[in-house]
């Protein structure tokens, strides 16, 4: 049987691409990608084989992500070690990022919102 290979990426309209990459290249050491053929349409940020594509939003009065009563993605997550997740902890203190713990029982996550309040979450398994 033919099988995916996973998640190429997640595409995500943002206010400010520029804004956007930096605050996923600083907060969450993703890497450019294919900047020499793309450019910033899409802008792509990614770490393995995973990226987001940050996409311009249309419209001069873009709207607010939906909250939990409208069908929509709800979140972008992350799987890192625990020597990792501890790691992005830190900075993300360091840089004064808020961000809020949860333990799932079977995992611990930390859940953030870019600068277009797209929730993020960096989760492990290793507890």
């Amino acid at each position: 049987m033919d099988e995916l290979d996973g998640i190429d990426h997640v595409a995500l309209a943002v206010q400010d691409v520029g804004r956007s990459v930096t605050w996923y290249e600083q907060g969450l050491g993703l890497g450019r990608r294919h900047e020499d053929i793309w450019g910033d349409f899409p802008a792509v940020v990614g770490v393995g084989t995973t990226a987001i594509a940050l996409f311009p939003v249309e419209g001069k009065d873009p709207k607010q992500t939906p909250g939990r009563e409208t069908l929509a993605m709800r979140h972008v997550a992350f799987r890192a070690s625990r020597a990792c997740f501890d790691a992005f902890c830190r900075r993300l203190k360091t840089q004064s990022i808020a961000f809020e713990f949860q333990n799932h029982e079977i995992a611990h996550s930390i859940y953030l919102n870019d600068p277009d309040g797209h929730e993020i979450e960096i989760t492990t398994y290793e507890l």
